[in-house]
């Protein structure tokens, strides 16, 4: 058995891809006025910028950077199987460090330096799961297919 490919790209390589570009998007989103509210008020880093990415999620320069690199750390990764795979588990591990780093600091303080939200927080917990989850899913399909 053999694992199905999408123009010589595995389904995690296609899945990783897919996520990578949903956080350049995000990056790059984080830098257009109108779709982030607020935008006059984003400062580089810190708990002071009241920029919210769709109304919603709060966000700097810094967070939008993250984003961005993020993507193109996932796009580079997808280049192999394995490599996506890693990003998913590694990604989704970050994002669970984030979520508790959100959840431990007083998000009104200079510990927030990211900044970070209750939206952000639960956003980075989805993310977790999400990418662990897609990870382990496919790096057991990789094993099974071999």
């Amino acid at each position: 058995m053999t694992v199905q490919q999408t123009r010589g790209r595995t389904p995690v390589q296609v899945v990783t891809m897919v996520v990578a570009v949903v956080f350049l998007l995000v990056g790059v989103l984080g830098f257009v006025p109108g779709i982030t509210t607020g935008f006059d008020t984003m400062t580089f880093a810190g708990h002071h910028s009241d920029a919210l990415l769709l109304g919603v999620f709060e966000v700097s320069a810094l967070h939008n950077i993250v984003h961005l690199l993020f993507g193109v750390v996932g796009l580079l990764m997808a280049r192999t199987a394995s490599g996506a795979v890693t990003y998913l588990v590694i990604g989704g591990a970050i994002y669970f460090v984030l979520w508790i780093y959100g959840l431990l600091i007083d998000l009104d303080s200079a510990a927030n330096f990211v900044p970070l939200n209750d939206a952000d927080n639960w956003l980075h917990l989805i993310l977790a799961v999400g990418m662990i989850g897609l990870g382990a899913i496919f790096a057991r399909s990789a094993r099974s297919a071999r």
